[in-house]
């Protein structure tokens, strides 16, 4: 029976690979905006997909691959790299246009704006040039009136892109695909190079690779969270060779969005532990109050003359990039920090507690009560999956301590940030699936598979153009009473699943020969 339902596996990732492609490929339609002629990118199949029918297509494809990374799960396949396979998803990915989302025509708008001089931070696509450019007034509702809320090395990639693709929407935005989609094949090479052992390297090409949810989401979506996600990682890659490099990496996942910046908390804790773990250092037990517990923090990476020199050298290597970046962005780039500050969105388990609460208190107190709730969850959330990887050696294929421990946090910090954020939206989950495969394996993979695959779904076919009235009705009815739903089921099996394991104890340490080759 296993080895029945093992074989189901490369039909289903077929199957959903293909209908992604399909919908990909197509005319424009209810999941893929209009980019115009398309010059000398490529164009497209000649297949027209209604809203039910692209709705449609995206659902069984998505439940399809969510079903094959499950079995994959189960029984990865080890010892095979499957690099020509690789290169066929990342071939066909270039010749289709993006799905999922009008965040690509966003994205051009914004390079565009950039490369003629404007600041994309005050002028919206809407605002310039009267409307009448033909790159920005491709710019769709709700972002028509929206100045960029990415960072600055992001507006120079998408300037890059504008400056190529010329007055043409689609040239622009297929160079932009060109950009993800390396970015995408770079990071398969940054985890495989992090991961030890077939085990977890088998778990890359499962979590990240082959995870059509990831691919149709992240890739076919073109998101500039790729390329923010490889920054992270290739941060952690280098953190213990050359901590001025990672910080450049850093710098730039920071610049690119300011949320993977969180990157450089996880190499900062895991320098921290590493200190704290010699015999020779003479700790201190914490201060009350805030500057005592703040000196508790700092006082190993300051007092400790190795790790000083490293968090100087991180730090440098970060200004390299940040500095110029946003001296050059102007004082209005700041204003995305704050972007989203009184926003949630409709799919996450914080909608249904601000859609209530506004009927009982003003506008103002429900921001302040969902944001407060929302922040001690993620800090609650975060220490728990930490303590259950470190409790059950769940890094343990990562035989440098300090890698590890880089990884761990940075993971655990990313997760609990889009599993209790107000605002979250599907592409926001990459350093999730991008460290997850470099952990042991655990229930709370098919736990974070079943939450994204509602995410992925609650946003089919992702644009809120050319919907009927019944695609519109049941989009945002799943979006909004379904998907939210599902985010709390997984946050209590997330809970319950952190209580058992941290009842069970710390498992056996094990050498790093050991761990490089363990099945876990």
């Amino acid at each position: 029976m296993s080895q029945v339902v093992e074989r189901l596996r490369v039909p289903l990732l077929l199957l959903a690979f293909g209908l992604l492609f399909l919908v990909a490929g197509s005319e424009p339609s209810a999941a893929k905006p209009p980019l115009g002629s398309p010059g000398w990118a490529p164009g497209d199949l000649g297949l027209h997909f209604g809203s039910k029918a692209a709705t449609t297509v995206l659902f069984i494809a998505y439940i399809s691959g969510a079903l094959a990374v499950l079995i994959g799960l189960w029984r990865p396949r080890l010892g095979h790299r499957w690099i020509v396979w690789v290169v066929v998803l990342a071939g066909l990915a270039l010749l289709t246009a993006p799905i999922g989302s009008g965040d690509h025509t966003n994205y051009a708008a914004y390079g565009r704006i950039a490369m003629q001089g404007g600041d994309p931070y005050v002028a919206s696509p809407h605002d310039w040039r009267g409307g009448l450019d033909p790159i920005t007034a491709s710019v769709q509702p709700p972002w028509q009136d929206t100045p960029s809320i990415y960072g600055p090395f992001a507006t120079s990639l998408m300037a890059v892109s504008s400056w190529i693709g010329g007055d043409n929407l689609r040239q622009t935005v297929w160079i932009w695909q060109l950009i993800v989609v390396v970015a995408w094949l770079a990071m398969r090479v940054v985890l495989l190079r992090l991961a030890q052992g077939d085990r977890a390297r088998g778990r890359v090409d499962v979590l990240w690779t082959f995870n059509p949810l990831v691919f149709g989401v992240l890739v076919l979506g073109a998101h500039v969270d790729v390329i923010a996600g490889l920054f992270a990682c290739a941060a952690l890659l280098l953190a213990r060779r050359d901590p001025f490099v990672a910080g450049l990496f850093v710098g730039a996942a920071f610049s690119t969005k300011v949320t993977y910046g969180v990157v450089a908390a996880g190499i900062l804790w895991a320098w921290r532990a590493a200190v704290l773990r010699r015999p020779a250092w003479d700790g201190f037990a914490p201060a009350r109050g805030l500057a005592g517990r703040w000196r508790w923090l700092s006082r190993p990476l300051v007092a400790e003359t190795g790790a000083r020199r490293e968090v100087v050298r991180l730090l440098l290597g970060a200004l390299v990039i940040v500095v110029p970046c946003y001296v050059v962005g102007g004082p209005h780039v700041l204003k995305q920090l704050g972007a989203a500050g009184g926003s949630f969105s409709y799919a996450t388990p914080a909608a249904p507690l601000w859609r209530g609460l506004r009927h009982v208190l003003p506008e103002w107190a429900v921001t302040v009560v969902v944001l407060t709730l929302a922040v001690v969850a993620m800090i609650g959330l975060a220490w728990l999956l930490i303590r259950v990887a470190t409790l059950r050696g769940l890094g343990r294929r990562i035989p440098d301590a300090t890698t590890r421990q880089a990884i761990v946090v940075t993971w655990a910090l990313s997760t609990a940030y889009v599993l209790c954020a107000p605002y979250s939206l599907p592409w926001y989950d990459t350093l999730t699936w991008a460290l997850l495969p470099l952990l042991v394996e655990l229930a709370w993979d098919g736990v974070l598979l079943f939450r994204y695959l509602f995410m992925a779904l609650a946003y089919v076919p992702g644009r809120v153009l050319e919907l009927t009235p019944g695609v519109r009705d049941w989009t945002l009815g799943f979006r909004s009473n379904v998907a939210p739903w599902a985010g709390w089921i997984a946050l209590i099996a997330l809970l319950l699943l952190a209580r058992s394991r941290l009842r069970a104890g710390p498992v056996r340490p094990v050498t790093a020969r050991s761990s490089a080759s363990s099945s876990g």
